[in-house]
């Protein structure tokens, strides 16, 4: 049997690829193809331990073991720096989030008939699989999925999609659910009782008409540090708690005690008030909602952290505003932070602690901060969305 038939590596997708570039659907590094195509079990593969997968498109990984599993991600970080021709020997091992830890999920729900289907939808297709297990989710998630299917039976239209969001916060679970039609005194009682029952920290609906809270016996909160934060509606967090601070660990390990920091696209606050005790903190963020929160939380806590709603797409800092920082946190979206980047570049900022969600766009960014001139420290991979392709990361880069 030749070496081109042993599974190397698999791919951003999930496939595993020969030495010969072949892309095998459920291969793992160290199984090989038979003469007959078939693929011979090696010592990374996994038991999947939920009945849906294969199906549902929440994981493509359960057939990994932990070790390759923690490889995988590695790996993805360190060969988005390769394809920008850059040495990938600073990055650090991964750091993965547990099972049953997702604290935060967007499913997709349908009534045919008297039917519901609540769940992810099935890998690259709009058909969802009807979710009776998940190893992914945080138990008190999981718990309302057979309750939500007797609340989506009343309010629910007929073969149109709702989506349901769920996350936790302090106070309790946050039901979203976009897409219903809540008439009458039936429907208003049930989503009361769903709420009141469950002890639900929010309930907001969506009919069309834009998002109406019907639930909510205090302000729902999230704590970073020491400050508690008013959450918007769904408001952006890291998706598990162990993701969270393994993130904001590194992020404080990459700054050290630097006495003034820039958070950009700060959201409500994850990093700035994670940070912010003993030193003054910027945070710019360009969604006024989130950024409100922030203001009111910082004030509240009486915290040396000042705030400006500011799109940095558009009108990003400048080396003049940059340069009075002892470090600056970056955590862009998926598709980086470019123009900001740029102004980076030619900042005289002593460090940066950029934070991705995404391999690619962080190594095109990384690269032009090394050109103009800093160095790549160290990378920390995170795997917050366990057996997914999706991988995060925080850097150091330092000048």
């Amino acid at each position: 049997m030749t070496e081109a038939a042993l599974i190397e590596r698999i791919a951003a997708r999930g496939d595993g690829v020969t030495a010969d570039g072949r892309h095998v659907a459920g291969g793992v590094p160290g199984d090989r193809i038979g003469d007959d195509g078939a693929l011979i079990p090696g010592p990374n593969r996994a038991a999947p331990v939920c009945r849906h997968f294969g199906k549902c498109g929440g994981c493509q990984l359960q057939h990994v073991a932990e070790q390759a599993l923690a490889d995988f991600v590695h790996d993805r970080v360190a060969g988005g720096l390769a394809g920008q021709d850059m040495p990938s020997d600073m990055v650090l091992p991964a750091l993965l989030s547990p099972p049953q830890s997702r604290r935060r999920a967007v499913l997709t729900a349908l009534k045919m008939g008297k039917q519901i289907t609540i769940g992810f939808n099935a890998a690259q297709t709009n058909q969802i699989v009807d979710m009776r297990e998940c190893p992914l989710l945080l138990p008190e998630l999981f718990a309302l999925i057979a309750p939500l299917r007797t609340l989506l039976a009343v309010i629910a239209p007929q073969k149109r999609p709702v989506k349901v969001k769920l996350q936790m916060l302090d106070q309790g679970v946050e039901v979203i659910l976009e897409g219903v039609k809540a008439e009458g005194l039936d429907a208003a009682m049930g989503l009361q009782d769903f709420a009141g029952g469950h002890k639900l920290a929010r309930l907001a609906i969506d009919q069309g008409d834009g998002l109406e809270t019907v639930w909510q016996p205090e302000p729902p909160t999230m704590r970073f540090g020491d400050i508690l934060v008013e959450v918007p509606a769904f408001a952006f967090l890291q998706p598990t708690a162990a993701g969270q601070a393994a993130l904001v660990d590194t992020v404080r390990r990459a700054i050290g005690d630097a006495p003034a920091v820039a958070d950009l696209f700060a959201g409500v606050g994850t990093f700035a008030l994670s940070v912010q005790a003993g030193r003054k903190v910027y945070a710019a963020e360009g969604a006024r909602d989130a950024v409100a929160a922030l203001t009111a939380a910082a004030n509240r806590a009486r915290a040396l952290v000042a705030t400006e709603h500011r799109d940095l797409f558009r009108r990003p800092l400048i080396p003049a505003e940059l340069d009075r920082f002892g470090a600056v946190i970056i955590d862009p979206p998926r598709a980086g932070a470019e123009e900001q980047v740029a102004q980076l570049a030619a900042s005289a900022t002593p460090v940066i602690a950029y934070v991705s969600c995404n391999p690619a766009s962080f190594a095109r960014d990384a690269k032009i901060l090394i050109e103009g001139g800093y160095t790549l420290d160290w990378v920390q991979p995170v795997g917050q969305f366990r057996w997914s392709t999706h991988v995060e990361l925080a850097a150091r880069f330092s000048k």
